[in-house]
């Protein structure tokens, strides 16, 4: 396996840290999911990139991913630091990771629109809800100040999706909108199993001031945002969300699945 060392670099961002007593192995642990989950985002926002190039959808749209790509490999040094700060080693072995699919079943604008809806427009904008609940219960300090910039990365990714899907939705024919709502459930039940594998209902404590939160609470948070947020705006641009979200559990198409 490959081992990613941000040791040097997190070193030189270390933040200052409210002092951790019982509650520094969890610290770490959230910190240290974070650093690993940004940096494996890194290389998501590269191939996106590079298929909205391929796609025909402007060199300013994949350039922006090319800049978000290096937002988020900043973010797990970052996020390395706090893990340092703490007492725990900001390295890791990468683990294994899918390509982000091509989707060669549909047109390059079809799969590139599942992309930015699985990336931006669901992830990020679950991860713009969980790191601003965390942030609004943090004291002001080094901590939330470097919280809060990642906080403003992710709420410009997430934007950026909404923004593009938006703009090519008019040109959603009938059929692509059902295969749409047919790869959200796909979609859907990714997200959802990601998210609880890094919530678990074993975490209970909240240790707001180490940005730690209640993982019942965050869980709530999660469900909150799909239910309240994305699942609206994505039925008012015309796509099936409701039914997807719903369905998300039921046998997906073969055809539909994330590697593809």
């Amino acid at each position: 396996m490959t081992r990613v060392d941000l040791r040097e670099e997190a070193r030189r961002s270390a933040p200052a840290v409210p002092e951790a007593g019982d509650a520094r192995a969890a610290a770490i642990a959230t910190w240290r999911g974070r650093m690993i989950n940004e940096t494996l985002s890194s290389s998501v926002f590269t191939a996106l990139a590079d298929q909205l190039a391929s796609a025909g959808l402007g060199a300013a749209a994949a350039q922006a991913c090319e800049a978000f790509s290096r937002e988020e490999r900043r973010h797990g040094v970052l996020c390395g630091a706090v893990v340092e700060a703490l007492g725990g080693e900001a390295s890791f072995d990468l683990p294994d990771q899918e390509e982000l699919p091509r989707h060669v079943d549909v047109s390059p604008l079809e799969g590139v629109i599942r992309n930015l809806l699985s990336v931006c427009c669901l992830s990020e904008t679950v991860a713009v809800a969980l790191i601003g609940a965390e942030r609004a219960e943090m004291k002001e300090g080094e901590l939330h100040s470097l919280l809060t910039g990642i906080w403003a990365d992710e709420i410009g990714h997430s934007r950026f999706g909404w923004r593009l899907v938006e703009r090519y939705a008019p040109f959603f024919d009938r059929d692509m909108r059902a295969r749409l709502g047919a790869y959200l459930r796909v979609a859907f039940r990714a997200l959802e199993a990601h998210e609880l594998a890094h919530l678990p209902l074993g975490r209970t404590e909240e240790i707001p001031e180490l940005g730690v939160c209640d993982g019942r609470s965050a869980r709530a948070l999660f469900y909150a945002t799909v239910t309240e947020v994305i699942v609206p705006r994505l039925e008012s641009l015309g796509l099936p969300a409701r039914a997807a979200w719903q369905l998300r559990r039921a046998e997906a198409p073969p055809q539909l699945s994330l590697s593809a």
